[in-house]
């Protein structure tokens, strides 16, 4: 990461909608997918358990502003936010189903969180919103850099049915990681309300994930097993989704003056396009990954 804005890419990119397929996990029974590991296996699960609805704000809190926007490049971005937000909200749904008859109650979690936004959506302004929304993008844009560039990751996720999804979502979650934040600056949001939003996006996303995990995992008999618990848990805290690295990526956000292409994602988007899409214009998605 830079400082100096003036080392920013100056060329926006501009987030392409892609239509994919993926093989669905085929188990009719509890399977820990994330490499064999409970813990693991059951954060996954929870994370895709709340994107559908995560997604459908992310959208809703853009669009808000589609309209206030003059820039000709920033709204073909925006057009492709919304698009690739909308794919993931509907793959997610599909392997959503898929773990719910695993064992893992996605739809339970996703019914809270549908609640917990329309609570949230009541209760902030259309611009907290937006803020919110581009700080949790910061959340995911981070998660998908450390999936796509670290060894640990990439074998942490595994080599199931779940791995190409993860890599496509990962994919597109850095090429549109820009898009909220830049509408927020174009629409004349604050610094003051901009941290905010990061405060409260912080405090629902950790508060969540920790709260529905641990719903999770009661369910799961093999929580129950104090040695694999214990194991799994001392695994997880030097998971490198939670690195020291990973934490300072996430405080960088309320620096002065941040913005999103402080860190560089043009070595990963076009290592990673390469390697998940087909050369003719990127539409099919490549299983061999």
């Amino acid at each position: 990461m830079s400082d100096d804005s003036s080392t920013r890419p100056t060329t926006r990119v501009v987030p392409k909608p892609r239509r994919v397929r993926f093989d669905m996990p085929a188990g009719t029974s509890r399977q820990h997918f994330v490499d064999g590991d409970l813990v693991m296996s059951h954060f996954v699960s929870t994370l895709s358990a709340t994107f559908p609805e995560g997604e459908d704000f992310f959208i809703r809190s853009v669009r808000e502003y589609r309209d206030h926007i003059s820039d000709a490049d920033l709204k073909e971005a925006v057009k492709g936010f919304i698009a690739q937000e909308a794919t993931h909200r509907h793959q997610h749904r599909l392997l959503n189903d898929r773990l719910q008859a695993m064992g893992y109650p996605t739809e339970g979690i996703d019914r809270h969180i549908k609640k917990l936004v329309g609570r949230l959506e009541k209760r902030f302004s259309p611009k907290m919103r937006l803020a919110v929304t581009a700080a949790l993008e910061h959340y995911t844009a981070t998660f998908a850099e450390i999936i796509l560039t670290s060894d640990e990751a990439q074998e942490l996720i595994g080599y199931t049915e779940v791995r190409p999804i993860l890599l496509w979502h990962a994919l597109e979650e850095c090429e549109h990681k820009a898009v909220a934040f830049d509408v927020y600056e174009t629409v004349g949001g604050s610094e003051r309300t901009r941290v905010w939003g990061m405060r409260i996006a912080s405090l629902l996303l950790f508060t969540e994930l920790v709260i529905q995990t641990t719903r999770s995992l009661a369910g799961d008999r093999a929580a129950y097993n104090p040695v694999r618990l214990l194991r799994s848990l001392r695994a997880f805290r030097h998971n490198p989704l939670f690195s020291r690295a990973a934490i300072e990526r996430f405080r960088s956000y309320t620096h002065a003056g941040f913005h999103p292409d402080d860190w560089d994602s043009a070595e990963i988007l076009e290592r990673w396009t390469k390697e998940l899409f087909d050369a003719d214009g990127g539409q099919q998605l490549r299983s061999n990954v």
